[in-house]
């Protein structure tokens, strides 16, 4: 299979390829999984946040209907495994973007896969904090929306970068899996090429540079979080 893998053929088709359409793939890969991290970032905070303030004894218990919907929400979605998703998501994509192929249309199950995700993490991060340091935020009369944007969020902020990090690398992964319908990106190229065609050298690249593509969001993500850490800046 793997025989004729670095024959000047071989070598000459993929350089071909990498010159034609690897440059736009990267762009492709690059702004889905920001943009799909951006959306989910906006709808999986504040239920992260209120997941915990809302629960009973929280800054501001919400109704238990509420909370037991949210979370059953939340654990709905992320059980359900990401090529499935995309599928379900089909009626939704087509109603938002118009259509089910594309790189545009890969966003939609991406922010569907990522918030309930980022809401959890955020959710985990909020449960970090001292209790402590909301009680003395509570006794000095802060309402509970100053403890969340004052006390509670910047508090976690390095935690959340590192958090937020955790959920570009996946959506990355997950866009990848998008090519399988239609997606666009690094992903596209890798099944196309390595799958449909067995041009296994693309398909090789393609995973090399998505591993790059992690290395440096992690790296990046890694020292916000230690920059933002004010117990390492005093």
């Amino acid at each position: 299979m793997f025989a004729d893998l670095f024959s000047p053929e071989t070598i000459n088709e993929t350089l071909r390829i990498v010159q034609g359409e690897f440059g736009l793939a990267i762009w492709e890969t690059f702004y889905v999984t920001i943009l799909a991290t951006a959306f989910g970032v906006a709808l999986g905070l504040p239920i992260g946040v209120a997941l915990v303030v809302g629960e009973e004894g929280g800054v501001r218990p919400l109704p238990k209907p509420l909370m037991s919907v949210l979370g059953t929400v939340v654990n709905l979605l992320r059980s359900v495994p990401f090529l499935i998703l995309m599928i379900l998501a089909f009626p939704l994509t087509r109603l938002i973007v118009g259509t089910t192929v594309g790189t545009l249309a890969s966003v939609v199950p991406l922010v569907i896969a990522a918030f309930p995700f980022i809401a959890r993490l955020v959710e985990t991060s909020l449960r970090e904090i001292s209790p402590d340091t909301i009680e003395a935020a509570q006794s000095m009369g802060a309402t509970p929306l100053q403890i969340i944007t004052r006390v509670m969020i910047p508090e976690c902020i390095p935690s959340l970068i590192s958090q937020i990090t955790i959920a570009v690398t996946t959506i990355l992964g997950y866009s990848a899996m998008s090519g399988i319908i239609g997606g666009g990106g690094l992903g596209k190229i890798a099944i196309n090429y390595g799958y449909y065609r067995y041009k296994y050298l693309v398909m090789l690249l393609a995973v090399v540079l998505l591993i790059v593509m992690v290395q440096a969001f992690q790296s990046i993500g890694t020292r916000a979080a230690i920059r933002s850490d004010k117990r390492l800046r005093s």
